[in-house]
């Protein structure tokens, strides 16, 4: 099919094609053979229901086993709610963060910790505090005219 074809425009058919096949066996490796998988389930909770839904009717950092916490928190227009985490150094802590209004973000500068908030969305990850000190949890995410003064503050002692 491709004899027709002049030689150089053959070898480039041929390395682009043969490119993408390799392509192609990288990423189903990885997806598979590695688990690189994009999560499988989402939490999600209705906006205008969130503080009468439990966990976040009663946003708070709670002890679920030795040195680990679990931190149910609300961003919401300019304000994190609670506003100040106070933990041990070391300990694990399990974030589960909504938004009932709009978009917002959680960023904890000097630490991998950057996400978003969605409205509808229950985000959940964790991250392990291992050196003492006052961290900022600031908003990135542009969520109004009082985005500037949304943070909150989170203590390792």
């Amino acid at each position: 099919m491709i004899d027709h074809l002049p030689r150089l425009e053959r070898i480039w058919l041929l390395l682009g094609t043969g490119s993408l096949v390799v392509f192609l066996i990288i990423l189903g490796v990885m997806a598979c053979g590695l688990g690189l998988n994009p999560p499988g389930h989402m939490h999600t909770i209705v906006p205008e229901q969130v503080k009468t839904t439990a966990p976040f009717d009663k946003p708070a950092l709670t002890q679920i086993g030795p040195n680990e916490y679990k931190a149910s928190m609300i961003a919401e227009a300019f304000a994190f709610t609670p506003g100040e985490i106070a933990i041990p150094r070391g300990a694990k802590v399990h974030f589960e963060i909504t938004s009932p209004d709009v978009v917002h973000g959680l960023l904890i500068p000097n630490t991998n910790v950057n996400i978003m908030v969605v409205p509808g969305h229950v985000t959940e990850f964790e991250y392990t505090f291992k050196k003492s000190g006052d961290y900022a949890m600031l908003c990135h995410e542009y969520c109004g005219i009082g985005h500037h003064m949304m943070m909150g503050k989170l203590v390792v002692q």
